[in-house]
């Protein structure tokens, strides 16, 4: 239940804190006070649009804040899942502030979330229902989810969207290979020419830089062979001239007077090193030589050819060789599938027809289930808009299955539809709710709706705003008792212009406003027996009340039973 509400710099209110109790509460006050600002209010902390319009005129922010306790089972699994915690009494505090840049801030129990989560656990703890906030009735999507909330089917249902999960996941396999197969002549064509096309050229990694470092060489073969003969022939090539000539001879000198100058061995020994390290050097250099003289032209045309081939590969597969090289893998596993498609195809139709069954047997419960519901749903509708003084109205909540031919059409919910149909006069023939009920049927059908549910959706506050709107007398008396019977179960609110509604509440506020210091403010006030009959007498009379409306009032309060 709603415990506390705080609301600061919204519209004309500057600053209202206000304490609730179980049971029923009304609101009035004259027109223009304020009653639809503090349900503006309780619509932030349900997520609704933060719109920096609404704060207060010279302020640089809004501030709502709500306080909730005695959480039903239900919403505190809601609020589990979303990953808040309530605090050590069980209770979670709302509170969202607005500022003049548009940018809101949500924290509950003074951690920050986001807007998703608050409208996760919002509708777990508070729904408003109005004369223009009817959408759930109006719209036959919704009437499905009332009718399953009243039976009681979730379980069923949760079984059964497990199962239609997986059988619309085959169902989505089987389709992207159909479409596959479709193409399969084609697209196995393609495959096969592209992994042909590729593997014409025999790759193999890194083979791009090596013809290109091969390509360089052939073309200044020219100057690398006359440098590498002269290094050639400077290092070994001539018999007295060379620098291995001039070494040796040196070594030969060196150790003929070692045993003389004992340092001269070391000496010896180290040309040694560096005669081994020119023999190795003019080798090399002669196998490069050697490579040069057997290049050609042809050698050349050959490379420039090959690498002509690759350039167009990389055009059509990859940047380098090693993208071409990945792009031909890929194409052999998709071809391996695309053959193998048949055999797949008929496996996931195998596992269709299993998931379908399933599906179909559990859908099979959930329309029972539903069957049930909906004639006890018709039944307490009725006997609800009867007493509400709307005796020539039925109300028919019809289900229809979804079917084509044999085959049951599936979706999340089953195969069930399900649409409220209303007649308005006896005899008249029954048709949807959304094209003849006026705004005062909608609003009595809603509150009979919400009667029948109310201990079944597991939200304990409701909030009926001006739902009363076009009667009054005995049926605006009527509904006071509907919503009497309700707060029985929970908490009610009703903001209102009836004495007569206003009247059954067991907490009375009145919503009123006063200039102060040159600005208008609005106020929130609870009364107590004088001051209800006070505020009663005014709703009954205007401006000027007399003593036959006050002694109205008085009556109103003293019996609540009629």
């Amino acid at each position: 239940m709603l415990l506390s509400l705080h609301i600061e710099n919204v519209a004309v209110i500057k600053s209202v804190d206000l304490d609730f109790d179980c049971g029923f509460t009304a609101l009035t006050g004259e027109t223009g006070a304020g009653k639809s600002i503090i349900i503006d209010s309780i619509n932030l902390i349900l997520g609704a649009k933060a719109d920096r319009e609404l704060i207060r005129t010279g302020e640089d922010s809004l501030s709502v804040g709500a306080l909730f306790g005695e959480l039903s089972k239900g919403a505190r699994a809601i609020i589990s899942r979303a990953g808040v915690n309530t605090d050590e009494d069980g209770n979670i505090y709302i509170q969202r502030s607005v500022r003049c840049d548009g940018k809101s801030q949500i924290r509950i129990n003074g951690q920050g979330v986001s807007l998703a989560v608050l409208k996760m656990i919002a509708p777990a703890l508070l729904t408003i229902h109005g004369q223009n906030d009817t959408g759930s009735l109006l719209d036959s999507e919704c009437h499905l989810e009332l009718v399953d909330i009243f039976g009681g089917v979730q379980e069923v249902l949760e079984e059964y969207r497990s199962v239609y999960s997986e059988l619309d996941s085959v169902r989505k396999n089987i389709k992207a290979v159909s479409e596959l197969e479709s193409q399969r002549e084609l697209k196995r064509e393609m495959l096969e020419y592209q992994i042909k096309d590729i593997e014409a050229l025999a790759l193999h990694p890194g083979e791009e830089e090596e013809l290109v470092d091969k390509k360089v060489k052939l073309k200044n073969s020219e100057k690398i062979l006359k440098n590498s003969e002269f290094v050639y022939k400077a290092l070994r090539g001539s018999e007295k001239g060379s620098v291995s000539y001039l070494i040796d001879k040196s070594i030969s000198a060196l150790s003929q007077i070692s045993g003389v100058v004992s340092e001269y061995s070391k000496f010896a020994d180290r040309l040694r090193e560096i005669s081994y390290e020119i023999e190795d050097i003019s080798e090399e250099v002669y196998a490069v030589v050697d490579d040069m003289e057997s290049s050609s032209e042809e050698t050349l045309d050959a490379i420039e050819d090959r690498l002509d081939k690759l350039t167009k590969l990389k055009r059509k597969y990859g940047l380098t060789v090693e993208e071409i090289l990945a792009f031909a893998e890929n194409a052999r596993s998709e071809l391996a599938m695309l053959e193998n498609s048949e055999a797949l195809l008929r496996e996931l139709k195998k596992k269709e027809k299993c998931a379908y069954d399933k599906a179909v047997e559990l859908a099979d419960k959930l329309h029972s289930e539903r069957t049930r519901a909906a004639a006890e749903l018709e039944a307490g509708v009725k006997a609800a808009l009867e007493f509400l003084d709307m005796p020539k109205v039925a109300f028919f909540a019809k289900l229809r299955e979804c079917r084509d031919g044999e085959l049951m059409l599936l979706d999340k919910n089953g195969y069930d539809k399900i649409e409220f149909y209303i007649s308005a006069n006896r005899g008249a023939e029954a048709q949807p709710i959304s094209k003849i009920a006026s705004g005062g049927e909608l609003a009595r059908i809603m509150l009979a709706l919400k009667g029948e549910i109310a201990e079944k959706d597991g939200t304990s506050t409701i909030i009926f705003d001006e739902i009363d709107s076009g009667v009054s007398g005995k049926t605006a008396r009527k509904i006071g008792h509907k919503m009497m019977s309700l707060a029985r179960g929970g908490q009610v609110f009703c903001v209102t212009h009836s004495a007569q509604i206003a009247s059954l509440a067991d907490t009375h506020f009145l919503i009123s406003k006063s200039d102060v210091n040159g600005k208008t403010e609005t106020a929130v006030a609870r009364l107590d027996y004088s001051g209800r009959v006070n505020e009663l007498s005014r709703i009954l009379g205007g401006i000027n009340v007399t003593d036959s409306q006050r002694d109205a009032a008085i009556d109103m309060l003293d019996r609540k039973d009629n």
